[in-house]
């Protein structure tokens, strides 16, 4: 049985492991949170070019300073990267003598000089009170950059991947999972507070590498700490809190229309986390098998003493860990590589069959998820 054995000794499914889980659990929905925040903070407002300078100091209504600012598209809307050259002052007899209906008709035929939008833009922001896109102007020829913000962030994704796995690994699980709450929590903030869009993304960059150090250390943290019985429900429950968390994120947005405040709503909470992170037990398995017994038997007796187990984590001893486990510390003593994933057939189909799927399964997921407003669907 190895260290299974030892759980079920100082209670496999006891208090410790639903408080344990429970705490785990909860970063988890914000985590979602920070995964999606792009569709909120970088939504597109509608947009067109600001009127020219010397109408800004006329008494003309909003709807008229656009007439003659403002050509129509095929269907009818202002367009959102022209500008008439000079405004089109004959427009305003032309729309007071024709009906609304043919005013697209009006625009359209009309054979002047247009331009680039030289004064900015214009925005409605009826929905959203600011977003990256309206406060660092990412529309026409900057608006790749909302793409780039994106991209930035999931480099972080994957770069965290690599590191943090490899160092929990290493350094444990539960120093991790610290240095991620605080990553999380610091670049959060600091990309709240971002004065300029590089620096936007280069803390957004800091958040993508502080999720997966996040995700890989929970998850490794809670099915350390459970028996094998019950680890497909408690991560399949794991995961439901993952989608739990992108529903909040809805909710959350759809009560704070401001980039930076709602920045700050999924980022500031992760300086708690960090707090609470320091109660949570190291993965005495990881222990073991990192030539620390004399912790990881603390930690088995702290567990079973907090599940009502005292005399029996009492029993747990060198002697005894060592028996239990004998066989799986003597085969943490052989290195592994990547290679070794390939190494023999059911190695290389499981590989390769678990490649395919989580390839095609995070195309999909990813490809409909990080950019919502592209379906033409209303998010706000």
């Amino acid at each position: 049985m190895g260290f299974g054995e030892l759980l079920e000794q100082v209670g496999s499914t006891g208090r410790f492991q639903i408080l344990h889980t429970t705490l785990l659990c909860i970063p988890v929905m914000l985590m979602a949170s920070h995964n999606l925040l792009q569709n909120f903070v970088a939504l597109v407002p509608p947009h067109f070019c600001s009127e020219h300078t010397n109408l800004s100091q006329s008494q003309m209504s909003a709807e008229d300073a656009l007439l003659v600012t403002v050509p129509l598209d095929q269907t009818g809307k202002p367009e959102r990267c022209l500008r008439y050259a000079a405004p089109q002052w004959h427009l305003l007899t032309k729309n007071r003598s024709s009906s609304s209906g043919k005013e697209g008709d009006t625009n359209a035929g009309l054979d002047v000089d247009l331009q680039g939008c030289s004064d900015g833009w214009t925005y409605n922001m009826t929905h959203m009170e600011s977003t990256i896109i309206s406060d660092w102007n990412l529309v026409c020829d900057q608006r790749s950059l909302k793409q780039m913000g994106q991209t930035v962030y999931m480099g972080g994704v994957l770069l965290g991947s690599v590191v943090f796995g490899g160092l929990s690994d290493r350094y444990g699980r539960r120093i991790l999972l610290l240095i991620s709450h605080l990553l999380m929590a610091v670049s959060g903030t600091c990309a709240a507070f971002s004065t300029a869009f590089p620096l936007f993304c280069l803390f957004r960059f800091g958040c993508g590498m502080a999720l997966s150090g996040v995700g890989l250390n929970t998850f490794s943290l809670i099915l350390e700490w459970i028996p094998t019985s019950v680890r497909t429900t408690v991560g399949t429950t794991t995961g439901y809190c993952y989608t739990v968390g992108q529903l909040m994120l809805a909710l959350i947005a759809y009560f704070i229309r401001d980039w930076r405040w709602l920045t700050l709503a999924v980022s500031l909470p992760f300086f708690v986390f960090f707090l609470i992170a320091w109660w949570f037990h190291e993965s005495s398995r990881w222990l073991v098998m990192s030539n620390n017994p004399e912790q990881a038997i603390k930690n088995l007796k702290s567990v079973a003493k907090f599940n009502g187990r005292k005399e029996e984590g009492e029993k747990i001893d060198m002697q005894r860990l060592q028996e239990t486990m004998n066989k799986e510390m003597s085969c943490s003593q052989v290195s592994h590589s990547v290679l070794d994933l390939f190494r023999t057939p059911t190695m290389r189909r499981m590989t390769i069959c678990l490649s395919a799927v989580w390839l095609s399964t995070s195309f999909a997921y990813y490809g409909i998820a990080m950019d919502l407003q592209k379906f033409g669907v209303d998010i706000t």
